[in-house]
C-alpha cells in the first residue's frame, strides 16, 4: 500500500499493490493496521455503501453538516472522474480541489477525511462505485454545493452529456455555503 499527497491536506490516493499471474490478479484492499499507519491515525469504518450509475451521471458535491463522513472510495467497474472539496472553513486547502479518475483498471483509492465535499461523473457506459465510510449517513444531515459553481473552477470534461439529479441541481453555492 502506497499513499501520494494530493494538493488537499489530509486527502491521499492510495495505491495498492496488484499482483497478477496467468489467471488474473490479486490486490489487498484494506488492511487496518496499515492504513492507519499511512494515515497517521486511527480510522474507524462504520457503513460501507455501493452505487451503480450509467455514462454521464454525476453525483455530487456531497457532504453532510454535522456528522461528516470520511471516505475511502474506489471503482470495482468502469471509469469516473472523481472530484474532492476542501470545505473545511479553517483549512489551509479551503475551497481549493482535487481531482482524479478512478477506474477498474488502475485499481486506485481516494482517502477523503471528515470536513470535504466529493462528487464523481461517470465516464465509461457504467459505473461500480464502492466507498467506506467513518460515520454513518443521516439524511438530515445531507447537504451539497453546486457541482458547476464557477467560483470551484472544477475542470469537468466537457466532451459528456451530463446527467444530474433534480436534488444536486438545487444545490448551494460555493458563496452560500462560506455564508453559512
Amino acid at each position: 500500500m502506497k499513499i501520494k499527497k494530493t494538493n488537499l491536506d489530509g486527502c491521499f490516493i492510495v495505491e495498492n499493490k496488484i499482483l497478477r499471474d496467468s489467471r488474473g490478479f490479486f490486490t489487498e484492499i484494506y488492511h487496518k493496521e496499515k492504513f492507519d499507519e499511512i494515515i497517521g491515525f486511527p480510522v474507524n469504518f462504520v457503513q460501507d455503501n455501493f452505487s451503480f450509475s450509467t455514462k454521464g451521471v454525476l453525483r455530487g458535491l456531497h457532504f453532510q453538516k454535522k456528522f461528516p463522513q470520511g471516505k475511502l472510495i474506489r471503482v470495482l467497474k468502469g471509469r469516473v472522474f472523481d472530484v474532492v472539496v476542501d470545505i473545511r472553513k479553517n483549512s489551509k486547502t479551503f475551497g481549493s480541489s482535487f481531482n482524479v479518475e478512478l477506474s477498474d483498471t488502475n485499481n486506485l483509492q481516494v482517502w477523503i477525511p471528515e470536513g470535504f465535499a466529493h462528487g464523481f461523473l461517470v465516464l465509461s457506459d457504467y459505473a461500480c462505485f464502492e466507498y467506506k465510510c467513518t460515520n454513518f449517513y443521516i439524511k438530515e444531515d445531507e447537504d451539497s454545493i453546486y457541482w458547476k459553481d464557477p467560483d470551484l473552477k472544477i475542470p469537468w470534461p466537457k466532451d459528456i452529456d451530463i446527467i444530474t439529479s433534480e436534488k444536486d441541481e438545487k444545490s448551494k453555492s460555493f458563496k452560500d455555503y462560506i455564508n453559512s
